[in-house]
């Protein structure tokens, strides 16, 4: 779960940072919010499925990754509908890596990770 939500967000993520930064936050300013939630956006697309990758800060990450695929539906596809059209995608997609987040930001990176290693292999659940 953490490395399908991880690589998805890389690639998506590194296409905005490395392939239009500015044209994304153009994008983002025309569907009506602030111009620098684009580059917010997409820093934490990219960086946020690093971090889920690695299973460091997971919960902080997925949380981030939660909130901007929210925004991405409610601002970009909802419009659309569930499944859209070939040129106007819709939330399926979204909601799907959507639902990865909100469960890593319960149930933790799992015992390969960072977050697991560093601390101290206990298995720490909320109650």
């Amino acid at each position: 779960m953490r490395l399908a939500l991880g690589a998805i967000m890389v690639a998506h993520g590194y296409q905005k940072v490395f392939g239009g930064l500015h044209r994304h936050a153009q994008f983002v300013a025309g569907i009506g919010m602030p111009a620098w939630l684009g580059y917010v956006s997409a820093f934490t697309e990219f960086l946020g499925g690093i971090l889920i990758l690695a299973g460091f800060f997971t919960r902080p990450a997925a949380a981030a990754i939660f909130i901007d695929l929210f925004v991405a539906i409610w601002k970009v596809h909802w419009h659309n509908g569930l499944m859209g059209a070939p040129d106007r995608p819709g939330y399926e997609f979204p909601m799907a890596a959507a639902a990865l987040a909100f469960a890593l930001i319960f149930f933790g990176a799992g015992p390969i990770s960072l977050d697991h290693v560093l601390r101290g292999g206990s298995s720490r659940t909320f109650k």
